[in-house]
């Protein structure tokens, strides 16, 4: 088999295990399932990878890494607060609307083994992007350019204002029936949380002068 038909399957193996991963979690799929949806027997899957832990670093590896080198890129710019937020939302709003179910998938992973989810995100340092933004928020809040926020509160408050919105999308659509899109919806969302994390971390002499 040539290199480019195992690059090919190795895409498609990894596509199929994406949707079953998110489907059941980690601890409810099996390696046969994921073969099934492939239409391979469970030799041919092994081939590719060894093990479902190396499956599933392969698959976090595939949603995660395609954006968050970009977020590191936009939080190391220098531009103003409100326009680098305004960029990170319409990254993680583009994953989120491609990948609808990625936030329910990583709840549940958070929810159902938060040690096995760090060691994934380890083993792909991905927490290297972690504490050079980090490193950078510091630096801005010694430098006055932000406020001295708790980097948990940061974290917190961005992260539950962008994602909420695909967590809950099924119940608020039922329960609030607004004869808009989801993307106008999110939209006007956007204008609020920038204004949010502004209000969060913008100096008050940098609000007054807005």
């Amino acid at each position: 088999m040539g290199a480019t038909e195992n690059t090919n399957m190795e895409q498609q193996i990894i596509r199929a295990a994406k949707q079953v991963f998110i489907e059941k979690g980690f601890a409810e799929t099996g390696m046969s399932d994921i073969a099934a949806r492939v239409g391979i027997n469970r030799s041919g899957l092994h081939y590719y990878f060894r093990t479902k832990e190396k499956m599933f670093e392969a698959v976090f590896a595939d949603i995660v890494l395609s954006f968050i080198p970009s977020i590191h890129n936009i939080i190391m710019q220098d531009k103003p607060v409100s326009e680098r937020i305004a960029e990170m939302i319409d990254v993680y709003f583009e994953v989120f609307k491609k990948e609808p179910c990625f936030p329910v998938f990583i709840a549940q992973e958070i929810q159902r083994d938060a040690p096995h989810m760090f060691d994934t995100i380890s083993k792909l340092e991905i927490g290297l992007y972690a504490t050079r933004i980090k490193e950078m928020l510091q630096a801005e809040m010694k430098n006055g350019t932000i406020r001295e926020v708790s980097i948990e509160f940061i974290f917190y408050t961005f992260y539950g204002l962008v994602v909420f919105p695909f967590l809950s999308k099924p119940l608020a659509e039922m329960v609030f029936e607004e004869p808009v899109s989801f993307d106008e919806k999110l939209q006007a969302w956007k204008a609020h949380v920038i204004r949010q994390m502004e209000f969060l971390l913008c100096p008050v002499e940098s609000k007054e002068k807005q």
